[in-house]
């Protein structure tokens, strides 16, 4: 079966540290930078910063509002986290990285990744990478604002 796959970056205007600390910390920063026209309740089940944090969250996607459950790591923290929906098999990465020219910006990736098969897989190839994409231009703008806000 073919990976569906959706990836969106954007340069933020503020240092690495920062943006990750925000993208990490699942209980204040990260539900602010969530699309409300996208995404319902997110609830931190265990942690709440970074590797170890559990989570549930809503997501509207094509008229219809799903509840997720995601297992948070940081293969390397500061720089990749990763979430790993537990139902559907599904992993989003964030990876945040210094731009070359020392001006304190950073460039974020957010990268979804999974399989499907069937027609609902041959369906969602066609519509989930590019209303994904939407969703994270959207996210990543918020996660602009909330930078700049400190």
């Amino acid at each position: 079966m073919p990976e569906i796959v959706a990836v969106q970056s954007a340069v933020i205007p503020a240092p690495p540290h920062v943006v990750y600390g925000i993208i990490a910390d699942y209980r204040h920063s990260h539900p602010r930078i969530l699309p409300p026209k996208y995404f319902g309740e997110l609830v931190v089940e265990e942690g709440g910063v970074g590797d170890g944090t559990r989570i549930r969250f809503d997501m509207r996607s094509f008229g219809s509002m799903r509840t997720f459950r995601a297992n948070i790591s940081e293969p390397e923290p500061g720089r990749r986290l990763v979430e790993r929906v537990v139902e559907p098999s599904l992993v989003t990465t964030f990876t945040v990285e210094a731009m070359p020219s020392g001006a304190g910006e950073t460039r974020v990736t957010i990268d979804t990744r999974y399989v499907r098969g069937g027609i609902r897989g041959w369906m969602e190839r066609l519509m989930a990478p590019a209303f994904l994409r939407r969703v994270y231009r959207q996210e990543l703008a918020k996660l602009a604002e909330e930078a700049r806000r400190r």
